[in-house]
Formats: structure tokens, C-alpha cells, sequence
């Protein structure tokens, strides 16, 4: 009995049980299952549209394209998925063939005013998602509800799609009522999706199962020295370097990598692309150095390898003062090279002009210098920013700032002011507001369709090649292969890797 594998099987058992009890639940009692998860239910906030960029424009309560008043508003995310272990048809939900409508989304006490669909698994389903098709909001005012009816939409398994809807509220106050779906499953269940609460005999009797089976192998294992280390986890430390813009996005994305690899240690040392690339060059080789560029390096950096990180979108900043919404790009460079001193010139207000740069080698401004063409600025200032806003001179000023939030605190502080950010940082800030250029806003969107001209590319930087098992690569194929992606997105940035076309991403 000295040498029964008992680590084998414990290994077995603990991985049979779970696998019947999935084949029992999923399977055998299980095929057919629609399932629904309330993914946001939120008052509207400015954080929305940067989460969704572009899509509050589409939410409108009837085709006259007036936009609804905000007032007690709400935006909820339903996500409504096949969850079972076989395609559903069309004719597996339970209503007549003749009726068109599957499935009905309720929200008591709200009524809807706009709606979209805002991401299908499967291009396929969007024929059946399409206006006609039995999609469409309406109201019951007698009991305060509001409801999305929806299609009987055909779903291969693993299948989903969303609804994103813009709600007002009609009555109550407080909290609002959870949102349902009802429906029918011939053969099914439709069921939202969620952890279970409450005492499962069968559930506790698996937990239990399982915990007793882990304790007996780390009794076992209390002997053997060496433990296994998660293959795409890294530990050691990595300095990151370059692009303010790109920070926020980055720190945050190392922050969710530390969670995961407790092994792993992040300093952030964001002081500009140009200086950023330039201590990568002088150190030499680093496999724990990486810098991050708005846009390519540039001559001069022959030994850095690019890596391509995600699409960025930038935009242009004006003090609230200012009340201009929207610049062509002739107009950008008249400003930017001093030929409008007075911001009636550009049907603004009567106040002088003033210009803030990012100072020279950083990447957002040689990002903002690719939208200018052949423009050449103006010398570099012999004034600062403060010095304008205290002597306030008659004419247009020019002053630079040297990193992100410097500028966005300087545009807000400086009446008359304009300069530019990367998009997701100017959307959180307060006293200043974004101005679209040539009626065109700074959406992912605009981007892919060539409409919008303001944006770049983020690189990351290493001094020759990274060794595969060093923490820089294990975070970099984090933030391109893996969820970082996720966190690059929710700052409005693109993967490189998720482009419909991902050239655009070349080097």
C-alpha cells in the first residue's frame, strides 16, 4: 500500500464528480436553457459613453431624432444567451408560429425610450434582430411597466446578443425593480443566470465533497517541494516608462495582472514617449525596462522592437469658456500656428486665444502634429502657463505642458484655452469639454471608417528581444492575447488584435 497513487486517485475522483454533475445538470436536465443576466442596471452618468462610444446618438424614442430629456434616466445591459447544451430554433420557443415575439424583457415602474442591440456572438443573428422583425419597446400605463419585446431570434449553442436600453423612470423611487425576461422553452427553461443562493443539499454535499478532497491532497502534498507555477503568470519586476496618456490605462492593467500573479512587482515611471524611449536606448539590453509610445519610435532607435499594444483615439480640449463644439482642421492649424488672436475670428466668444502644446517629445503631440500636415507651429514659449493666466495678454499665448494631466488641469484652469488629450482621460475630467473636428467625434468607430483624423497607435518598447519566460513578455501577451485587452478597452482604446483590420496596427 506504500506506493497506491493515491495523489492519482484523488485527482480522478476529484475530477469525476464535478464532470457528472455537469453531465446531469447541463446535459441530461439541461439541453435546451436560454439564460439572461442584467449586466448594468445604472442611472446615466458621463462614464457611459465612454463605455459605449456612440451609441447614446442611437437611443432615441421615435424616428424625428430629437434627443430624449434627461431627466431620472437609466441605462440597463441585458445580455441574453444560450446557456444550454443544444442550438435553439426558432421554433423551440413556446408561442404560436405565427407570432413573431419570443421573449419579453420587463422593467416595472420605467418606461422605454430607446434601445440597441449592441453586440451579437454571431453576425448571423442580426437578420433576425433587424427593425420589422418583431423588436420594439412599448409601455403598459396601467401597472408601470415597461417592456422590449424581441424576436424569436435562432441561437446556436454558446450564442449571444445584447440590449442596451435608456429607461425613465415612472414611478417608485429608490432602487429600481430588477428587469426580467419572460418566455417560454419548449422542452427548456429560460432562467436567469446567476450564482445560487439559499441551502442545496446537493450543492452543499458537492462542496463539501470537493473541499474534503482538496484537504486530503494537500495533506499529501505537504511533502513534495516543488509546486507548479501557473504558466502564463511571471514574477520578478518590470519598470514601465513613456506615454501619460497611455498611464492610466497601464497602471490599471498591471494592477489586474498583480492580482493573478501575486509574484509580480510594477513600477511606473511615465514621464513622456520621447524620454520614455530614450532611457530604454541608454540602458541597453533590459528585459525588465519597457517603454510605451504614442505612435512608432522615430529615427534613431535602431536596437528598440516594437510591439503593438492598441488603437488610441485623441481628442481636442477647450476651456468651458469657450463654446465651441466642433473645429475643422484648417481652423485647428490657423489657432495652433497664431492667425486667430481672438476666438470671434472662429465664431467664439470675445476672448484671446490660447494655445497649449504638450511639450517637444511627447508622443501626443507628435500625434497631434501628423492631424496638422505641413503646419509648422510657432517656436517653442518663453512664457509659462501660469504667467498667461496671471498677466493675461491682449493677444494669443502660447505655453506648453509636459505631461497629460498637466494639460487637462491647465486647459480647465487657463479662460480661453485649447489644447488636446487622449480621448478617455478628457472624457473624465471636469471643467473643460472635448470639440469634435469636422463634425466628427472621437469615436472607435469614426476611426475604423477614416472619417476621424485624430488618433494613433500604442507601442510598447524593449531593448532587444524579451526572454519568453521574462515578466515584461508574460505582460505583454497579457495585454494582447489575454484580459488585459479588457482593460485596455474600458479606457476606450482598441486591441490591435480585435481590429476588422489589422494593418492599421503595422508598425
Amino acid at each position: 500500500m506504500k506506493d497506491f497513487p493515491i495523489e492519482i486517485v484523488l485527482a480522478i475522483i476529484g475530477i469525476a464528480v464535478p464532470v457528472l454533475a455537469f453531465v446531469w445538470e447541463f446535459v441530461l436536465v439541461g439541453r435546451k436553457r436560454l439564460g439572461y443576466r442584467v449586466q448594468m442596471d445604472t442611472p446615466v452618468t458621463g462614464e457611459i459613453e465612454s463605455v459605449f462610444p456612440g451609441v447614446l446618438p442611437q437611443l432615441r424614442p421615435d424616428g424625428s431624432g430629437s434627443a430624449p430629456e434627461l431627466q431620472d434616466l437609466s441605462v440597463v445591459l441585458m445580455r441574453i444567451e444560450n446557456n444550454g447544451a443544444t442550438d435553439i430554433d426558432s421554433s423551440d420557443y413556446a408561442v404560436p408560429d405565427s407570432e413573431p415575439v419570443g421573449l419579453h424583457i420587463t422593467f416595472p415602474h420605467r418606461r422605454v425610450i430607446g434601445m440597441a442591440v449592441t453586440e451579437l456572438s454571431d453576425d448571423g443573428m442580426g437578420d433576425s434582430l433587424r427593425p420589422g422583425t418583431g423588436i420594439a419597446a412599448r409601455e403598459d400605463t396601467g401597472h408601470r411597466v415597461g417592456f422590449i419585446d424581441l424576436p424569436k431570434v435562432p441561437m446556436n449553442r454558446g450564442d449571444h446578443y445584447k440590449i442596451l436600453a435608456i429607461l425613465q423612470r415612472t414611478a417608485g423611487a429608490g432602487e429600481y425593480p430588477t428587469p426580467t425576461v419572460r418566455g417560454k422553452i419548449k422542452g427548456g427553461r429560460l432562467a436567469e443566470t446567476r450564482s445560487r443562493v439559499g441551502n442545496s443539499p446537493r450543492l452543499i454535499a458537492l462542496v463539501g465533497f470537493l473541499v474534503a478532497v482538496v484537504a486530503v491532497q494537500y495533506i499529501v502534498g505537504l511533502n513534495t517541494d516543488d509546486a507548479p507555477i501557473a504558466s502564463d503568470c511571471a514574477s520578478g519586476k518590470l519598470t514601465l516608462v513613456g506615454s501619460t496618456a497611455f498611464e492610466p490605462a497601464m497602471r490599471d492593467a498591471a494592477a489586474a495582472y498583480r492580482k493573478r500573479c501575486p509574484g509580480a512587482d510594477f513600477v511606473f515611471e511615465f514621464d513622456g514617449s520621447e524620454r520614455g524611449l530614450n532611457r530604454v536606448d541608454e540602458e541597453g539590453v533590459n528585459p525588465d525596462l519597457l517603454a510605451v509610445s504614442d505612435g512608432p519610435k522615430g529615427v534613431g532607435y535602431q536596437k528598440l522592437i516594437p510591439r503593438t499594444l492598441a488603437l488610441s483615439v485623441f481628442t481636442m480640449i477647450a476651456n468651458q469658456d469657450v463654446n465651441l463644439r466642433d473645429l475643422n482642421t484648417q481652423q485647428i492649424r490657423d489657432i495652433f500656428a497664431g492667425r486667430v488672436d481672438n476666438w470671434q475670428l472662429v465664431g467664439g466668444p470675445d476672448l484671446p486665444v490660447r494655445v497649449i502644446n504638450r511639450t517637444l517629445g511627447s508622443g501626443t503631440r507628435e500625434t497631434f502634429r501628423r492631424l496638422l500636415g505641413d503646419e509648422q507651429p510657432p517656436a517653442p514659449p518663453a512664457t509659462s502657463c501660469k504667467s498667461i493666466e496671471v498677466n493675461k495678454p491682449p493677444g494669443p499665448a502660447f505655453c506648453e505642458a509636459p505631461v497629460t494631466k498637466d494639460m487637462l488641469k491647465t486647459v480647465a484652469a487657463l479662460p480661453g484655452s485649447i489644447g488636446y488629450s487622449e480621448y478617455s482621460d478628457a472624457a473624465k475630467a471636469s471643467d473643460i469639454h472635448t470639440v469634435s473636428i469636422e463634425g466628427k467625434s472621437a469615436t472607435r468607430e469614426q476611426v475604423l471608417d477614416h472619417s476621424y483624423p485624430f488618433w494613433s497607435v500604442e507601442y510598447a518598447y524593449s531593448n532587444g528581444e524579451l526572454p519568453a519566460d521574462s515578466l515584461a513578455a508574460a505582460f505583454l501577451r497579457y495585454l494582447t492575447d489575454d484580459t488585459g485587452k479588457d482593460v485596455l478597452r474600458s479606457y476606450g482604446n482598441t486591441p490591435c488584435t480585435e481590429l476588422p483590420n489589422p494593418t492599421l496596427c503595422t508598425p
